[in-house]
């Protein structure tokens, strides 16, 4: 959407192509080169794949195209016999930050695209308006990309976010209503990671993807509401579609693996939807502390099954791919997110050998899952001002997570009650020495009844947030773990579990 913008604000003759992720991948491939080629194209740029299409670069010379490829994922032995390629950790004299997702990327060329039709650094008004806009949508893909949200990132995700709230895209514009944010003061990152990107991703996720491109390139109000009120109704379905997959992947573990031996997982079933797996996938690798795959198999055996891999930190999802790479028909991605394909007939054999590579690269300890806690703070110390003076370390995502604070002495004021679609959170009502404090626990409804049949006091690990509801400023809490309470929360016998959410 960013490049389109761009190249239409120079006079360029235009258009898009997105690939049906489901039935082509993610990326380049022959079929599609053919038919731009079949419709006169003579440029193609790619944006955020390309960069391990080897042979589908000696196609694009072989039609007359000249490629352009500008990608952030890792490469692989060779480089595509491109007319160019833009990426941030290739390239003489490398660029200092390596860690910019596609839209990143993007944006980079869109700038110097302008400077240089300018003929200046300093670039026209229309073009300055332009890629202050733009920003908006380079937070939008930095966050939804999951990259860290370090050193440059932190940059343009904290500006993309005033663009965002400012001088919105109209398909934005509307996207924020039907997400319930157009009236809030400020937006946050986790705006766009838990309202604004699942609502974009749910269209390419079912199929739809060029109705996310038209949506952010529109001109016209009318058609960016119609758009954004449809992909809020996808979103929905997706996420009716996730809870399935959710609960089917779930039985497999607790029927088929043994989580004391099992350093990675890989599961696969029939009729599971390609387009959610890979969201299925980083709950269950959040879950379980070590790296997921989930292969959606076709109904009838004779299609190749498509898989989504999601790691977990410290651990080289794409390097474990490329070693295990003899069972596999294709795959791509980076460290922390991954797609492949794989023969039906090849998927216990895949299991056997990424179990095998995880086991050697990812100790006992590090498939632990592990709390981080920043600070003890009572309720007494979580005042607005306090935490207002938190939020000067946004944005948070990736690489900067929230503050991970904890406290003990903690009552349950009233019995927990399950919220959200599929009921799948957790309200509660907490109180310290006095102080009512309301707290959400995200994803963590099964806690319900351990925590009302649980006498006494409690010890949680939270973070706090201010809740901007119509105006009104409040300090809530989102709590990640709980525990039955001890004199001490950093002294905590192997008796008391602790429950992660």
């Amino acid at each position: 959407a960013l490049l389109v913008s761009c190249l239409k604000l120079l006079g360029a003759d235009v258009s898009y192509y997105v690939p049906n992720r489901i039935d082509e991948g993610y990326g380049l491939n022959e079929a599609a080169l053919r038919r731009l080629a079949e419709r006169g194209c003579r440029v193609i740029t790619t944006v955020d794949c390309g960069i391990a299409s080897v042979r589908e670069a000696e196609i694009a010379a072989e039609l007359g195209l000249e490629l352009i490829v500008t990608d952030h994922h890792a490469r692989g032995p060779a480089l595509p016999a491109a007319r160019a390629i833009v990426h941030p950790a290739i390239g003489q004299g490398s660029y200092p930050f390596a860690g910019l997702c596609g839209a990143g990327v993007a944006f980079k060329l869109a700038w110097v695209l302008c400077q240089q039709a300018s003929r200046s650094k300093r670039v026209s008004q229309p073009m300055r308006d332009f890629l202050l806009q733009a920003l908006a949508l380079v937070a939008l893909g930095t966050v939804a990309d999951v990259v860290p949200l370090l050193d440059e990132n932190r940059v343009l995700v904290r500006h993309g976010l005033d663009s965002l709230k400012r001088q919105p895209p109209l398909g934005v514009a509307a996207l924020l209503a039907v997400a319930g944010l157009a009236d809030k003061s400020r937006l946050t990152s986790e705006d766009i990671a838990f309202s604004l990107a699942p609502r974009l991703n749910a269209a390419g996720r079912l199929g739809q993807a060029t109705l996310g491109v038209e949506l952010l390139t529109t001109t016209s109000p009318e058609r960016a509401k119609a758009l954004a009120e449809y992909l809020h109704e996808l979103n929905a379905s997706r996420d009716s579609l996730e809870r399935s997959v959710y609960l089917a992947a779930r039985k497999q573990i607790d029927q088929h693996c043994d989580l004391a031996v099992d350093a990675g997982l890989v599961l696969a079933g029939r009729g599971w939807h390609p387009g959610v797996i890979g969201i299925v996938a980083g709950r269950l690798a959040e879950k379980f502390q070590r790296p997921v795959i989930l292969i959606a198999l076709d109904e009838m055996g004779l299609k190749p099954g498509i898989g989504s891999a999601r790691g977990v930190a410290g651990f080289d999802l794409h390097g474990a791919l490329t070693a295990c790479s003899d069972e596999l028909l294709t795959h791509g991605g980076h460290t922390m997110a991954a797609g492949l394909k794989i023969d039906p007939d090849r998927v216990a054999a895949f299991r056997a050998s990424f179990s095998e590579h995880t086991a050697t690269a990812l100790s006992a300890i590090e498939r632990t899952d592990e709390l981080r806690i920043d600070a003890e703070v009572p309720f007494a110390g979580l005042s607005l001002d306090a935490v207002t003076q938190l939020e000067h370390l946004a944005p948070f995502g990736h690489g900067n997570p929230r503050p991970l604070l904890c406290t003990a002495g903690v009552d349950l004021v009233e019995p927990p009650r399950r919220i959200g679609a599929g009921q799948r959170h957790l309200s509660l009502r907490l109180a310290q020495h006095g102080v009512n404090m309301r707290a959400v626990a995200f994803g963590a409804a099964d806690w319900d009844t351990p925590l009302a049949e649980k006498p006494g006091k409690i010890a949680i690990a939270f973070r706090p947030v201010i809740n901007d509801f119509r105006g009104r400023r409040a300090v809530e809490l989102q709590v990640s773990a709980w525990r039955p309470d001890v004199q001490a929360a950093s002294t905590l016998p192997a008796s008391q579990p602790l429950q992660v959410g």
